[in-house]
């Protein structure tokens, strides 16, 4: 089937599909846009009728399509749907690449230019409604689940079924499944909802179950697990008070095994949710006042930044108590701002 056949055989069925009429060469010429002859696609039809995807239901009428049409017809849609789907998701796991490049530079910046220590996080799911989700069949009883959430943060994950699905089975299931979940956060899906989506799967409820649990553990594990970046641990010996073995050892500690760094991210993005953006969102905790334990002797600022699309991130410098606070809370405003601004850009303009 070459592209002159394939422009063809759609003009042919999609006009047939209108009007339930046989289609002739004349149709043709003047829907396909190939500048044909009448002879030559005519020529082209009776190639088309040889290889069985249409027909001639009389001698001097036009043609229509075979079932093998329609299913090359309807196999070509899928196909350059899943294309449009692939591009896409492509288009925003670059970004998100871009993304946490973004907060790496961003973080690094500034541990430098304050002389501590600082941290970032990715921006927070837990409200985060789902714009869309794509399956596909990486092998025999898996689906790869994509899923693209608001603030365009994707997650993915390979999905153990009961059962071995087909391409065609998997796209229906993906545009049922956006039908319902498209535009739901978390706390939106509920068990009614959940129960239409396993009727509507019939026979694959199953696997459909399998996907919805995954979904379901990806959203929950996004309210309390974040990608946390730090920069400037080192910046701690340069102070005296900080610079004792134990008290180093302990904040380094909490450096590197994040437990603790996400409890705080935890508790700021709490707050933030609590007391709304009038707050101003910048916070200072001296001493014990802290989340984590192991930054007792020291002072750390916080300050939420957003993403666009309630996307929520923290930033956080982490010093010694007499730090500059004014320069300090001074710099995570103009951070801040900067994200806020930067992303509401790139969105705008993408």
């Amino acid at each position: 089937m070459d592209e002159r056949k394939t422009v063809i055989l759609k003009v042919i069925i999609k006009s047939y599909l209108e009007t339930g009429e046989p289609v002739g060469s004349r149709t043709i010429s003047k829907l396909s846009g190939l500048n044909l002859s009448s002879a030559t696609i005519r020529n082209e039809m009776s190639d088309l009728v040889e290889m069985g995807y249409i027909a001639q239901p009389h001698t001097s009428a036009g043609r229509i399509p075979t079932d093998k049409g329609y299913r090359f017809y309807v196999d070509s849609i899928m196909q350059e749907n899943d294309r449009k789907i692939t591009a896409v998701t492509d288009q925003m796991l670059q970004r998100v690449d871009k993304l946490e490049q973004l907060l790496k530079t961003i973080v690094k910046s500034l541990a430098v230019d304050t002389n501590y220590a600082a941290l970032i996080s990715g921006p927070s799911i837990s409200t985060a409604k789902i714009k869309y989700l794509q399956l596909s069949i990486p092998g025999e009883k898996k689906i790869l689940l994509i899923l693209v959430l608001d603030g365009n943060v994707i997650k993915n994950e390979v999905v153990t079924t009961p059962e071995s699905m087909d391409y065609e089975t998997a796209m229906s299931i993906t545009v049922m499944m956006n039908n319902y979940l498209s535009g739901l956060s978390l706390r939106d899906i509920t068990p009614q909802i959940i129960t239409d989506i396993m009727v509507q799967a019939g026979a694959h409820s199953g696997s459909v179950k399998c996907v919805l649990d995954s979904i379901v553990e990806m959203l929950e594990q996004g309210e309390s697990q974040h990608d946390i970046f730090t920069s400037g641990a080192k910046n701690i010996f340069k102070y005296p008070e900080l610079s004792d073995t134990d008290k180093a050892s302990e904040l380094i500690s909490a450096f590197e095994e994040k437990d603790q760094l996400n409890e705080l991210v935890n508790e700021v993005t709490s707050l933030s949710i609590t007391e709304g953006s009038d707050s101003g969102n910048i916070r200072v905790y001296i001493g014990g006042e802290g989340p984590v334990k192991n930054m007792k002797d020291c002072s750390l600022i916080t300050a939420n930044y957003e993403l666009g699309d309630g996307m929520t991130g923290v930033i956080g410098v982490i010093g010694p108590k007499r730090m500059d606070y004014e320069k300090v809370m001074k710099t995570l405003q103009n951070i801040k701002g900067q994200l806020n601004n930067s992303f509401s850009d790139k969105d705008s303009k993408g």
